[in-house]
C-alpha cells in the first residue's frame, strides 16, 4: 500500500518567509511503501516546484539522514528524473552522478566505489536501444577502474570488471572495443542463480548460453532480455478489449467516458495477475476493465537470458468512448 503524506513546512529564507508543499514517502529498499518512518530504509521527499520552474525538486535520505539521492523529476511520483541526479552511499560518499532525459539516463554516468574512487564511466547517447544494464546496446562504457584506481578500461578499451552492489563479487567481466563488448564475456548473477557466457561483435550480443542453479541450460541472441508480446501485437490485444467490453448501463445513462489505466504482472506461464487499477474514471468503468482483462488469453512471457520471467508491472489504458 503506498501511504502519501502531504505536509507544509514554513522556510525562512532571507528574502522573507515562504510555505512549501511537498509529499512525504516513506520506502523500503526494494522500493515498495510502508506507512510509517520507522519501518522505512528510507525516506523520499517531493518539493513542489516554484513560480520559475515546472519541475519538482526529489530528495531521499537514509534512515540515518544521510542524503542518498538529489534530482528533479517532471512528476510526483513516481519521480520522472530530469537532468542532473546524484545518488549517495550511507556513508556519506557519492555513489553516482548522471543526467537523465525524460526519465531515462542521456550522456554521461559516473558511478563511484565506497571508497569514493571512480569505478566506472558509462555514456548513453539518443542511439543506445534502452537504458537497462541487460542491453549490452544500452551504453558504452568509456571507463573502468578497480578499487585502488588502477586503470582496466580507458577511452573505451580494454577489459571490464563489473560487480555486485556490495563490490564482494564480480558478476560480469569482458573485452571492450571502442566502448562496445566485443569478444567473450562470462558472468554469474548469483542473486537470480544465473551463470553465463557470451559472445559479443562490436557491441552486438552473437549468443549467450545461460544455466542455472538447478542447471538448466538456454541459449539466447541479440539481447539478455525479451520483453513479453502478445499474439499478434498490442493492436491485436487493443481489438480483443475492445470487442469484448460492454459498455456499463449505469455509466452510458450518465455519459460517462474516458481512459481506465490498469496494471498486471504477466507470469512465467503467460498469465495475468495483480490487476490494478491505476487511474480511475468510474467505478463501473473500472470494474468493466478490470472484467476484460481477467479474459486476456495468455501472453508470451518476457525473458531473460533465454528463460521466462515474472514481469512486474505491464500498464495499459482502455479508453470507454460513447459513439
Amino acid at each position: 500500500m503506498k501511504i502519501i503524506v502531504i505536509i507544509f513546512f514554513l522556510l525562512a529564507p532571507v528574502a522573507g518567509a515562504f510555505a512549501q508543499r511537498q509529499n512525504v514517502y516513506f520506502l523500503k529498499n526494494n522500493g515498495k511503501y510502508v506507512s510509517t518512518r520507522d519501518s522505512a530504509d528510507y525516506i523520499r521527499i517531493v518539493r513542489q516546484p516554484d513560480s520559475t520552474s515546472t519541475v519538482f525538486d526529489v530528495l531521499e535520505f537514509y534512515s540515518n539522514g544521510v542524503h542518498k539521492l538529489a534530482g528533479k523529476s517532471t512528476r510526483v511520483d513516481p519521480p520522472e528524473f530530469e537532468g542532473q541526479c546524484v545518488t549517495y552511499y550511507s556513508n556519506g560518499k557519492r555513489q553516482s552522478l548522471a543526467s537523465y532525459k525524460n526519465g531515462v539516463k542521456m550522456g554521461a554516468d559516473m558511478e563511484f566505489y565506497p571508497n569514493g574512487r571512480l569505478y566506472t564511466q558509462f555514456l548513453y547517447t539518443e542511439n543506445t536501444n534502452n537504458n537497462t544494464p541487460d542491453n549490452a546496446d544500452a551504453y558504452r562504457v568509456i571507463t573502468n577502474n578497480d578499487s585502488l584506481g588502477i586503470v582496466q578500461v580507458a577511452d573505451g578499451n580494454g577489459y571490464y570488471k563489473g560487480y555486485n552492489n556490495t563490490f564482494t563479487s564480480i558478476e560480469e567481466e569482458g573485452p571492450v572495443k571502442n566502448g562496445k563488448r566485443d569478444g567473450q564475456w562470462k558472468g554469474n548473477f548469483q542473486d537470480i542463480g544465473i551463470a553465463f557466457t557470451e559472445t559479443y561483435q562490436d557491441g552486438v550480443l552473437i549468443s549467450g548460453t545461460a544455466v542455472t542453479k538447478n542447471g538448466k541450460i538456454s541459449t539466447y541472441a541479440k539481447s539478455r532480455r525479451g520483453a513479453p508480446q502478445f499474439e499478434g501485437g498490442l493492436e491485436q490485444f487493443a481489438s480483443f478489449l475492445s470487442k469484448n467490453i460492454i459498455y456499463p448501463i449505469s455509466a452510458r445513462k450518465a455519459g460517462i467516458e474516458g481512459r481506465v489505466i490498469l496494471s498486471f504482472a504477466i507470469e512465467e506461464d503467460g498469465s495475468l495477475a495483480d490487476i490494478k487499477v491505476l487511474h480511475s474514471v468510474d467505478e463501473s468503468l473500472d470494474n468493466e476493465a478490470v472484467r476484460v482483462i481477467k479474459l486476456s488469453p495468455k501472453w508470451q512471457p518476457a525473458t531473460r537470458f533465454g528463460l521466462p520471467v515474472r514481469e512486474l508491472q505491464f500498464a495499459i489504458p482502455v479508453k470507454f468512448a460513447l459513439k
